[in-house]
């Protein structure tokens, strides 16, 4: 039982999905200039859990980010429906900040086809709802153990391995005949179905390879089998890639600065082996930063910036270039107002 590249036994394979809201920083605006300023913010706001196993682990996240000068929070979710139970990953955002809607479909707890809407209600920086709407179908027949593929926490370049028993009750004819992801950075094998009376099982293993991307892991297998009426089931992958390099915080409030005025922040940047910073990057020529010398597994960088004379509004992404290889870096984003 060998892993199989994608193509024989995982088809259709495209790259990792990942949020890109856009490339470089826009200047945020007012929230107050915007139509619809809430729903904006999201992504997306319609997500198909498709069929799933009952007792299986079935969660969607709805991603948004801030966009906006002012900060925004989220003061309640609710769903119309018990299949669904929503949660806020954070409840208050800074400008540029991302956080998630997070939908968990309860398949242990109901059954069949359901739907529900979630309401996301905003009270700053002003009153707002927005309409999330989930659907799927939950099978009494078919069951994975464990509840779902957990990778947990690895390292970047890490791979590892997680074994799932899938079990059908009923047809002892039922067959899996293909196993499809959007993620390339997944094999799977697939052992021979064990058949007895009534029930099929199968023994499948999913190994993340080392070319994961950093990161939370959301993605999906999606079981093709011989069954007309319902002929793909899906699973979860769950983990986290721990990225090589982290700069902290990664949201820099500078607040409001007055012209001329400077004004000082901290930056801690680590990683898991020993590394030397090899530049800062930053295309504001406001701000300014002192780099200590030498390899450690943490290091502080002091960040300067000096108002200019004009008022403005900041909104700066700041690049810490490491000497691992690949040139690894990190991150940050500073936001603030001159007066």
């Amino acid at each position: 039982m060998n892993f199989l590249p994608f193509g024989r036994l995982l088809l259709g394979s495209l790259v990792c999905s990942t949020l890109v809201f856009a490339s470089g920083l826009l200047s945020p605006k007012s929230v107050s200039a915007e139509e619809n300023w809430a729903k904006k913010m999201f992504s997306e706001t319609e997500h198909d859990f498709r069929t799933v196993g009952r007792g299986t682990t079935a969660e969607h996240y709805f991603e948004f980010q801030n966009l906006y000068e002012e900060t925004v929070h989220v003061a309640a979710v609710r769903s119309s429906c018990g299949c669904t139970t929503p949660t806020a990953s954070k409840d208050t955002l800074d400008t540029h900040e991302t956080a998630s809607i997070v939908a968990k479909f309860n398949t242990s707890t109901f059954i069949g086809s359901k739907a529900a809407t979630i309401t996301v209600v905003f009270d700053q920086p002003f009153y707002a709802e927005v309409q999330l709407q989930v659907k799927g179908n939950i099978r009494t027949d078919i069951t994975f153990d464990p509840a779902e593929i957990d990778f947990g926490e690895a390292k970047s370049g890490e791979t590892k391995t997680r074994t799932i028993t899938i079990s059908h009750r009923g047809n002892p004819g039922w067959r899996i005949q293909d196993v499809r992801s959007h993620c390339s950075d997944l094999a799977v094998k697939l052992s021979s179905p064990s058949v007895q009376p009534g029930r099929v099982e199968y023994e499948m293993q999913v190994r993340m390879k080392e070319s994961m991307v950093e990161g939370d892991i959301h993605e999906q297998l999606t079981l093709v089998s011989n069954d007309s009426q319902f002929p793909t089931i899906e699973m979860s992958v769950a983990g986290r890639v721990r990225p090589t390099v982290s700069v902290s915080p990664a949201a820099v409030s500078l607040g409001t600065t007055s012209s001329g005025q400077s004004m000082s922040k901290r930056l801690l940047v680590r990683a898991d082996e020993p590394f030397a910073i090899s530049e800062v990057r930053c295309a504001d020529p406001r701000f300014s930063f002192e780099t200590p010398e030498g390899k450690k597994k943490l290091h502080f960088v002091q960040m300067k910036f000096t108002a200019g004379d004009s008022p403005d509004r900041i909104a700066q992404k700041i690049e810490i270039v490491t000497d691992l290889p690949g040139e690894k870096s990190a991150q940050c984003v500073a936001t603030g107002t001159v007066k």
